[in-house]
């Protein structure tokens, strides 16, 4: 029985280890593919990035990582809120007034002269692009975090299947012999294995 289970110790941490290359190597692997995704883009920090509260990166700098992407994306909500007025989507109306004022009443709407519609409120379809972008650049930071976790959790799997095997094949297993346990009842000997 005692070598059965010295082999599914074994075995087990086997299983482990390589769950714990593989965990490592993948994402390792996800890592870089968000390196590679971002540098693709050719994004550099605006002229005004260093200036912007909150922002680490300098004017010019790439983005190329994922916490980099969720600064810029810091940089693009900041200039979104300067361009309207401190204005997000939802407290901007739909359309706006022949005095340019925004309003979600189609009746008070200025109409397009073309069509006869309702003239929409570019500023808030300026959010709806920023949000947009914003979302891709903080998923990149996010597919980073989580590829950094499975590192971490690679690396916590590659140890314990490790120490799985060490104590298979280290004697943890040992049977205490009977002579030494009857001895240790006895006269109080812990036995050793």
């Amino acid at each position: 029985m005692r070598k059965y289970l010295e082999y599914g110790g074994v075995i087990a941490g086997a299983v482990l280890i390589v769950f714990g290359i593989v965990s490592i190597a993948m994402s390792f692997n996800g890592r870089n593919e968000v390196h590679d995704r971002l540098a693709e883009q050719k994004i550099v920090a605006t002229p005004d990035a260093g200036e912007i509260p909150g922002v680490s990166l300098k004017a010019g700098e790439p983005i190329d990582t994922g916490a980099e992407a969720k600064q810029f994306a810091k940089i693009m909500e900041f200039h979104a809120l300067e361009s309207t007025g401190g204005k997000r989507y939802a407290e901007m109306g739909r359309y706006l007034t022949p005095s340019g004022e925004d309003t979600d009443e189609v009746a008070a709407a200025a109409k397009d002269p073309k069509s006869g519609r309702p003239v929409e409120n570019g500023q808030r379809n300026l959010w709806v692009t920023q949000t947009a972008l914003a979302t891709a650049l903080n998923m990149s930071f996010m597919a980073e975090q989580l590829a950094l976790f499975g590192i971490v959790v690679g690396f916590a799997l590659l140890l314990a299947g490790v120490g799985f095997v060490i104590l298979a094949l280290g004697g943890a297993l040992k049977r205490v012999s009977a002579e030494s346990t009857e001895a240790a009842k006895i006269g109080g000997v812990v036995p050793t294995a």
